[in-house]
């Protein structure tokens, strides 16, 4: 209830007693738990961090083929992102960092941060079972997430009528940046010659 009342009227026009009232509940009850008005915030923004980067991170966790994960992980998230309450609590978040920048970071170390921690140890997973060559797991991590969310991300952000983001769309965008890290960052062929072909005809 409290979110949908700070994505409904924002963060400077929410009061304590509007959310008590539509919660059915007493402003001291709501003082009492969570005692203020950012404290309250905060912890909306701890949920909703939670539930949009929370489910995409299990995928990471199953420990499968770097395309599938990847691919897996980058339609999720994009769509998760792209809907309209992430978003409006993206701008809350932004417009209200300045004056209070705890909200910042709770939202980046519950949200982002973390998916980019778990991103960076499947990297590592996986190139020690030589399914990708990453010397720096975490530099590739935010490389991969950043050709996922970024431009997209920036433009629901600030122009949401500028494009009609399809399914289709969407898994285009994740398909060509999964092709472009495994580009980069795929395991490639020994191209050397074998040296037992050369043992086997005598010249060395």
């Amino acid at each position: 209830m409290a979110e949908r009342v700070f994505l409904e009227l924002g963060f400077n026009d929410t009061t304590m007693q509007i959310v008590a009232s539509r919660a059915g509940a007493s402003k001291e009850t709501l003082y009492r738990h969570f005692g203020s008005k950012e404290g309250l915030f905060s912890e909306v923004v701890r949920a909703r961090a939670e539930r949009v980067y929370g489910q995409v991170e299990s995928e990471i966790g199953q420990r499968n083929d770097p395309r599938v994960v990847l691919k897996k992980l980058g339609y999720n998230l994009l769509g998760k992102l792209l809907s309209e309450d992430p978003l409006c609590l993206f701008r809350i978040v932004i417009s209200e960092v300045q004056r209070t920048p705890e909200l910042g970071r709770i939202f980046f170390e519950q949200g982002p941060n973390q998916l980019l921690k778990d991103l960076a140890s499947y990297l590592e997973y996986a190139t020690k079972q030589g399914m990708l060559k990453c010397q720096e797991p975490a530099l590739a991590a935010k490389l991969f997430l950043g050709s996922v969310v970024a431009n997209r991300h920036i433009i629901r952000l600030v122009v949401p009528d500028y494009e009609d983001l399809t399914d289709e769309i969407i898994h285009h965008h994740v398909e060509a940046a999964v092709d472009m890290f495994l580009a980069a960052y795929g395991p490639r062929p020994d191209m050397r010659a074998p040296p037992t072909a050369a043992l086997e005809t005598g010249h060395v």
